[in-house]
């Protein structure tokens, strides 16, 4: 046989051998002295006559799909394997059906040309034949490896290859909550099983082949930022005969539409909920949860998915209504001058509540009565500081919520946060982030993101859940000429190298190649 070798024995037990030392008998085909043994053949007799791997293909064949890199395991599944790993030997042993007939002692691979499609293991097997004899033989199996695509990568290829779609949309004016959003998925690579990223109005399309890879984006980002999704699922085919259904599911995430800094106004009934609350308020921050805060009594609450969407309200005023005011007058409270009510909420313990005068940038020089308001920016503003806010005592509000509330409940400014130099900060901005899809080249969308810039500048807390990378197309500032203290920055400590293919392949092209190993 031409891949079986010569290594084959007769072992019997001790039972069947004679007690005489020097006993032999002769081999009843070839008359050779041989020592006692219950067939009364010689080892090249019994090789001769007797066959235990007859049963057993010499020859197999594997598939194996290229895009993927996956060995087929019938009946359906495709499982990862190196070459000459225990995954790929387990796969290979189970392809030899006669094995359940003999019981196998060792099993490993003989070396092939890697493009040779050809595997080669090298098996040694007992059986045990007529009369209690048991044989040892070693043989080769040769596998033969064949592409065939499996049915993920063959999905792909077709024109409809998906079977799964998340959509996300934020129908908002301000599109900061999307944007951290989209900084969570790369930070924590929950993308990392998508077929395509298509960005749309409004949002993103996320493909998938697999509904449990697609209904595991929905749940981190329902988790993550505060939404609302919708199912649907389309018939593409019915087998009849079978009885099964091929579908198209489709998830649609609503994002809720307020973004940090927003101004809202909250009814009466919710107020009252979180905490006697006044009715005009800010956005602090967007996480899992909406974080409120009050202006004028520095007052915070947290607002849960499911309390916003049970009742929902929009923003009153975006941060693109801002006014820039300068800083007149300040007085800052202390905390023990706060007014306290009976069934407050939490005050916040990072804000300062100051009683401020301001006036309009464009009226410095021109007006001279200064508006006052109160504020829980305390902790950050001094006289001549220039600060952003709403004018809501002149804005055109459209809300019902606001409509009903009387004039001695709506402040005449809500400031919102201080205001930096746009200039100063591009110059200073050493960093950058990525994107899941090309960025948005329309004016009004850049706002937005430099805004979302801004804040990741001012709050340590929000870019600790982001990755950070350093640009390398922007250099340092040297001692001579250092950074202004003035503007908030991100250090170099918090940012990340951005480590792109091409700089690894280059440090791999400089390296000298390693010796192949001796066979």
């Amino acid at each position: 046989m031409e891949h079986e070798s010569a290594g084959v024995s007769a072992l019997g037990d001790s039972s069947s051998q004679s007690n005489v030392p020097n006993a032999v008998i002769l081999c009843c085909e070839c008359a050779v002295p041989i020592q006692p043994n219950p067939a009364n053949m010689c080892v090249t007799c019994l090789r001769n006559h007797v066959d235990i791997t007859e049963n057993i293909p010499k020859q197999a064949v594997l598939h194996f799909c290229r895009n993927c890199e996956r060995y087929l395991q019938p009946p359906t599944e495709w499982i990862q394997a190196s070459l000459e790993s225990r995954e790929l030997l387990a796969l290979c042993l189970k392809k030899l059906k006669g094995l359940k007939e003999v019981k196998l002692v060792d099993a490993g691979f003989i070396w092939t040309e890697q493009h040779s499609k050809r595997i080669k293991v090298k098996l040694t097997v007992h059986g045990e034949i007529v009369g209690g004899t048991v044989l040892q033989q070693v043989f080769v199996v040769e596998f033969t490896v064949q592409n065939q695509m499996c049915t993920d990568c063959h999905r792909t290829e077709a024109k409809d290859f998906w079977r799964c779609l998340v959509q996300v949309r934020q129908r908002a004016e301000n599109k900061k909550t999307f944007y951290y959003l989209e900084q969570l998925i790369l930070k924590h690579k929950a993308h990392e099983h998508t077929l395509g990223i298509k960005p749309e109005h409004g949002g993103l399309d996320f493909y998938y082949a697999n509904e449990n890879h697609a209904r595991r984006m929905v749940d981190f980002l329902l988790t993550q930022v505060p939404g609302k999704v919708t199912t649907s699922k389309r018939l593409i085919s019915h087998d009849i005969h079978s009885n099964n259904y091929n579908y198209k599911y489709s998830w649609s995430v609503e994002l809720a539409p307020v973004s940090k800094d927003s101004a809202v106004c909250l009814s009466k009934k919710l107020r009252h909920q979180l905490g006697n609350l006044s009715p005009i308020c800010l956005v602090n921050r967007v996480s899992s949860s909406i974080h409120l805060i009050d202006p004028l009594t520095a007052q915070i609450a947290e607002l849960t998915s499911q309390v916003y969407f049970r009742a929902p309200f929009e923003a009153v005023c975006n941060p693109k209504q801002l006014v820039e005011y300068i800083v007149m007058d300040i007085e800052v409270i202390m905390e023990k001058d706060r007014k306290t009510y009976p069934g407050q909420g939490q005050l916040s313990f990072k804000h300062a509540l100051c009683d401020i005068w301001v006036l309009r940038s464009s009226e410095l020089g021109i007006n001279d009565n200064p508006i006052h308001t109160r504020s829980h920016l305390g902790h950050l503003l001094k006289v001549g500081d220039s600060v952003m806010g709403y004018n809501t005592g002149e804005a055109n509000i459209n809300d019902p919520e606001f409509e009903k509330l009387p004039a001695d409940l709506v402040p005449d400014v809500v400031l919102v946060r201080k205001h930096y130099d746009r200039q100063t900060r591009l110059s200073q901005r050493l960093w950058k982030l990525k994107h899941l899809a090309a960025e948005a080249t329309d004016e009004r969308s850049k706002h937005d993101y430099h805004e979302f810039l801004d804040d990741l500048e001012e709050n340590v807390d929000m870019r600790g859940q982001v990755n950070i990378y350093r640009d390398t197309n922007k250099t340092l500032p040297s001692e001579s000429q250092p950074a202004s203290g003035e503007v908030p920055q991100i250090t170099l400590e918090e940012m990340l190298e951005d480590m792109t293919l091409e700089c690894a392949d280059d440090e791999m092209g400089d390296a000298e190649p390693e010796p192949e190993p001796e066979l």
